[in-house]
């Protein structure tokens, strides 16, 4: 077990450490600079000059990558070019945000797509099945951004019960933010629930039948006891790692559902650092997914490897 771990965290440990690279040398390489886009295109030699040396933005990319690095080993993601304060004081309110709304899409969105699974993976090539699997289809190829207005349209035009934009700050309290969170949480987890049910109804048809599920038939079991206690933990095993790449796409998802909602997250925040050419906020943001995106994928790791035995001993859990 504990070899395991370690190996797993040796795999995350060096990923973020590529990924940290990689972060870095794309950032960098993206199309004008940060004293260009604040001082505008008529902006004098001199002036872009001096504001490339006081943002230490004209040094060799070889030392502001060292330099880089250095920080971020100590815990130092930098300072925003254009605010003029620590990256972490600028990211940490708007990462909690991004958080409160991916963890309230997920809460909503795995409990209803494990349910819809497995009641389409029991009564496979029925009514019910063929209307989950058209939803959840259809879902899919819908872009979020579609739905996102589309939501709009209805709920907060037609309907006037939820506020179409936030229109709060970024370190608004829970009870503020919940009014906004309705839609853009709604979107989310209409998206996940289409992919994690695919998986689930598939898992759930090829457990119920498997060999042993058959023979728990002709023991005499009831057919509920079948389904819950030996069919379901063997049809949520390969599911996990779905799940978790499904609340990975969160990260990426909220990118466009906080720019349409005006939601004061991580992503509305990295669009505007982009835009500004703030590159310690951008490359801020980008380990913070990162870091997230790792550690979701780890503990789906060691998740599936303590609730599956046979996987724990063939890999030495």
């Amino acid at each position: 077990m504990f070899t395991m771990i370690y190996k797993r965290l040796f795999t995350a440990m060096f990923s973020l450490m590529i990924v940290g690279v990689l972060v870095f040398f794309v950032t960098e390489s993206l199309p004008g600079d940060f004293c260009t886009s604040y001082l505008g295109q008529n902006a004098s030699g001199t002036r872009l000059e001096q504001c490339r040396i006081d943002n230490n933005l004209n040094a060799p990319l070889i030392e502001r990558f060292a330099l880089w690095s250095e920080n971020i080993v100590n815990g130092n993601l930098g300072t925003s070019l254009k605010r003029q304060k620590p990256v972490s004081d600028i990211l940490i309110p708007r990462l909690e945000n991004t958080l409160i709304l991916g963890g309230i899409a997920a809460s909503i969105g795995i409990p209803i797509a494990i349910l819809l699974g497995c009641i389409a993976g029991l009564r496979v090539n029925r009514k019910s099945d063929h209307i989950i699997s058209m939803a959840s289809l259809f879902t899919m190829t819908v872009p979020e951004f579609v739905t996102a207005t589309l939501l709009t349209l209805v709920f907060s035009i037609w309907l006037p019960w939820f506020p179409a934009v936030t229109l709060i700050g970024d370190s608004a309290s829970f009870s503020e933010l919940l009014p906004n969170l309705v839609l853009p949480a709604i979107t989310l987890s209409m998206v996940m629930i289409a992919h994690i049910l695919r998986m689930v109804r598939a898992c759930m048809i090829t457990v119920m039948n498997s060999d042993y599920i058959k023979m728990c038939h002709l023991k005499g079991m009831p057919y509920w006891h079948i389904v819950f206690y030996h069919a379901l933990p063997n049809a949520l095993l390969p599911a996990i790692n779905i799940i978790a790449l499904t609340i990975a796409w969160l990260l990426g998802g909220v990118v466009i559902i906080e720019q349409v909602f005006n939601y004061p997250g991580i992503g509305s925040l990295m669009i505007a650092a982009i835009y500004d050419r703030d590159l310690p906020v951008v490359q801020g943001i980008a380990i913070a997914l990162a870091v997230i995106y790792i550690l979701v994928n780890l503990c789906a790791d060691l998740l599936t490897g303590v609730l599956n035995p046979k996987l724990r001993t063939l890999q030495g859990y």
